[in-house]
C-alpha cells in the first residue's frame, strides 16, 4: 500500500510516515518545509511544494499511480498566532484544504484521512467529549479545523471522496526509537514550555488557574505521538470497512480518555528530573479553553486502537528527544 502524506515532514505527520514504513505502508511525503524538517524525508519518497500547487499534485499522481490515500497532516497549528494573523490561517488551513481536495478528486484519489483537532469542542460539565458532543471552537485555528470537517463532509456527500477525520487531543513524545519528534526548539505547549523552563533553570508559568478543574489549571488529554501515528495505520487498514458510499464521512477522536491538569502534567514532569521546576501563576493566553479529555469507546470498536503509552512515557520521550534534537536537525 503506498500513501501521500501532505505535512509529512512535521512532527505528527513524520511520525505517521515512520509508523507506516513499520507497517509495511509506503508514504509519499508532501511538504512546504515552512515548519517541517528535510531531515525527516530521508529515506522517503519525498516532493517540496504546495498543497494547492496543483500542477505539483498532478505530477506526484502521475510518478505514483499506485497511491491509495492520503493523510492530510499539513496545517498551521499555534493557536496564539491563529489568534493574530486569522487571514494567513484561513488561507494556509482551509483554502488550502479546498484545493487539494480538488486536485485529490481529479486525480481519483478517494481516501481522505483529516489531522483534526479535539479543541473544536465543547466540553460537557464533567469536561469529557465523545464524537457526538457539541462543537464550539474558540480560536481561529479552531475554527479552521471545524470549516475543514464541514467542507470535506458536504464535498464527501456528492462527491467520489470518502473523508475520515480524526480529531487529536494533545500530543506528546516522540518516535520511541527517536527517528522522529518535534522539530520545534522552542514549542508553545505546555511540556515544550516545561523543558524550555528546566533547560534554562527559570520556573514553569501556568497560564490560566481560574478554570472550572480539581485544581484551576487547563486540563488536556495527553497522548503519545506514536500512539497517535500507530492509530492512523489502524485508519488506512479499515477505511474501506467503515466508510461506504452510504457513510462517506467518519469522525473518530484520539486520545487516552485520561484528564490531565496542567498542574499534574507539572508533577510528573518533576518526577522525572533530578532538580524540580518550580511554577508561577499567569494569566491565560489568547485562545485559550479549559480543555477536555474523550471518551474512546468508537476508536476502539472501529479501529481496534487504543492508546498504548502512559503520561510518563510520552514525557521520558520527549526528554529523550530534546536532548538529540539539536544533533538530529541542522540549525535553522
Amino acid at each position: 500500500m503506498k500513501v501521500l502524506i501532505t505535512g509529512g515532514a512535521g512532527y505528527i505527520g513524520s511520525t505517521v510516515g515512520q509508523a507506516c514504513l513499520d507497517a509495511g505502508i509506503t508514504p509519499v511525503v508532501l511538504d512546504n518545509l515552512a515548519t517541517g524538517r528535510r531531515e525527516f524525508t530521508a529515506g522517503r519518497e519525498f516532493y517540496e511544494g504546495d498543497i494547492a500547487d496543483g500542477a505539483l499534485i498532478d505530477r506526484i499522481f502521475a510518478e505514483h499511480p499506485d497511491i491509495e490515500a492520503t493523510i492530510h497532516c499539513a496545517a498551521l497549528i499555534v493557536v496564539p498566532e491563529s489568534v493574530a494573523d486569522p487571514v494567513g490561517y484561513y488561507r494556509a488551513n482551509v483554502v488550502k484544504s479546498l484545493d487539494l481536495v480538488g486536485h485529490l478528486l481529479r486525480n481519483g484519489c478517494g481516501r481522505l484521512v483529516f489531522s483534526s483537532s479535539a479543541s473544536i469542542y465543547r466540553a460537557n460539565d464533567d469536561l469529557t467529549v465523545d464524537e457526538d458532543s457539541e462543537l464550539a471552537p474558540q480560536s481561529p485555528y479552531a475554527r479552521t479545523k471545524a470549516v475543514c470537517e464541514g467542507m470535506f463532509a458536504d464535498i464527501a456527500a456528492s462527491q467520489p471522496l470518502r473523508v475520515l477525520s480524526l480529531r487529536y487531543f494533545n500530543p506528546i513524545g516522540a518516535d520511541p526509537e527517536l527517528r522522529t519528534g518535534l522539530q520545534l526548539p522552542r514549542p508553545s505547549h505546555a511540556l515544550g514550555k516545561m523543558i524550555q523552563a528546566a533547560d534554562e533553570g527559570v520556573p514553569f508559568e501556568i497560564t490560566g488557574t481560574g478554570w472550572p478543574t480539581r485544581d484551576g489549571s487547563g486540563i488536556r488529554d495527553y497522548v503519545h505521538v506514536w500512539d497517535l501515528a500507530t492509530a492512523h495505520v489502524a485508519a488506512l487498514r479499515r477505511f474501506d470497512e467503515h466508510l461506504t458510499d452510504e457513510r462517506p464521512y467518519l469522525v473518530v477522536n484520539l486520545g487516552t480518555g485520561e484528564g490531565t491538569t496542567v498542574r499534574e502534567l507539572l508533577a510528573a514532569f518533576n518526577g522525572l528530573l533530578d532538580t524540580p521546576v518550580k511554577a508561577v501563576e499567569g494569566p491565560a493566553r489568547p485562545g485559550d479553553v479549559v480543555g477536555a479529555w474523550t471518551r474512546t469507546d468508537r476508536a476502539r470498536e472501529l479501529l481496534g486502537w487504543e492508546a498504548r503509552y502512559t503520561l510518563a512515557e510520552g514525557i521520558r520521550d520527549s526528554l529523550r528527544w530534546a536532548a538529540i534534537r539539536e544533533d538530529v536537525l541542522a540549525p535553522r
